[in-house]
């Protein structure tokens, strides 16, 4: 029986999504098809952001901060997910690897939720107290928010992941997922994992919980504020420079609270393959999508940057 700790010599391989090879190569194409759209999405933004002056707002500025976390988000999950899904048995990580995938899974997801919350801040600000919009929103400000995003973020990263790779590993090394998420590397511990899941599920409030909550505040004031505009049309502007992020909003919080808020007893590797696959692969192909196509400024941005890279201006 193994009961000492392993922890030098540990590796640790996926579960693939089938056995059959098809079937995983189809998986393979269509996880490729997405990364590639999402990295292609997001960088788009970001760099339409960057070179158009008119777009040097708060707003678009946390959305270029939102893309840009998106692309490495998405770089910390994809690239081994695909080697694994094409060649499953030959695609194994170390116990430091896979650390440091889970840190920077956990750092980038949290900071990221952190950041929609304060880009719901700046939706009030500007909705709710229009005319002193540019003194609270300083770009002192919006600095300020956006390093604490990442630095609360890196925090709970860091002490989350020490914690669980303090754990001795002496079970079976197969993760039942295609990345090193907390739950089921912990389910691979062979120690009372209580304190553990006490503090994944602190850290979780932290990350969705209080986010959502200010978030929900947030939009309770700005509904109340478009409901006074009088003009059809100034109300529709309003909701619709507020759809594309509570769309998004929806989407990350709604599935990191399937897996993150339940009871870790409930939780299911099923379920879990399924929603890891939504918040992974296809929100990061969406988020520039939605906002692109809700957003009037951005997607005229995008038509006026295809056309001139379309049409070479002429000397």
């Amino acid at each position: 029986m193994e009961n000492v700790n392993q922890t030098g010599m540990v590796h640790f391989h996926f579960r693939p999504f089938s056995k059959l090879p098809e079937v995983q190569m189809l998986i393979f194409v269509t996880f490729l098809i997405m990364y590639l759209v999402s990295m292609s999405g997001n960088f788009s933004v970001s760099l339409i952001i960057w070179s158009h002056h008119s777009l040097h707002t708060p707003m678009y500025f946390f959305l270029a901060n939102l893309a840009a976390l998106e692309i490495f988000y998405s770089s910390t999950i994809a690239p081994l997910t695909l080697a694994s899904v094409l060649s499953p048995e030959r695609t194994v990580i170390s116990l430091p690897g896979c650390g440091v995938q889970m840190f920077f899974f956990i750092f980038l997801g949290s900071s990221d939720c952190i950041l929609l919350a304060i880009m719901a801040y700046d939706r009030f600000v500007a909705i709710c107290h229009p005319l002193r919009y540019t003194l609270i929103m300083s770009w002192r400000l919006c600095i300020q928010l956006s390093l604490g995003s990442l630095v609360l973020g890196f925090t709970l990263a860091m002490q989350l992941t020490v914690l669980i790779f303090q754990l001795p590993f002496c079970r079976s090394k197969e993760i039942s997922l295609f990345y090193c998420d907390v739950l089921p590397v912990m389910r691979l511990a062979c120690a009372d994992t209580r304190v553990h899941e006490a503090t994944l599920f602190v850290v979780s409030v932290t990350v969705l919980t209080i986010p959502f909550l200010l978030i929900s505040l947030s939009y309770v004031f700005i509904v109340a504020a478009i409901l006074k505009i009088s003009s059809a049309e100034g109300r529709h502007k309003a909701f619709s420079t507020c759809s594309s992020h509570l769309t998004v909003v929806l989407l990350q919080y709604g599935c990191g609270s399937l897996i993150y808020l339940c009871p870790s007893s409930s939780y299911s590797p099923e379920r879990g393959q399924v929603v890891s696959v939504v918040y992974t692969f296809i929100t990061p192909v969406l988020n520039p999508l939605i906002y692109s196509m809700r957003n009037r400024e951005l997607k005229d941005a995008l038509k006026r940057a295809m056309m001139r890279f379309l049409i070479p201006q002429t000397q």
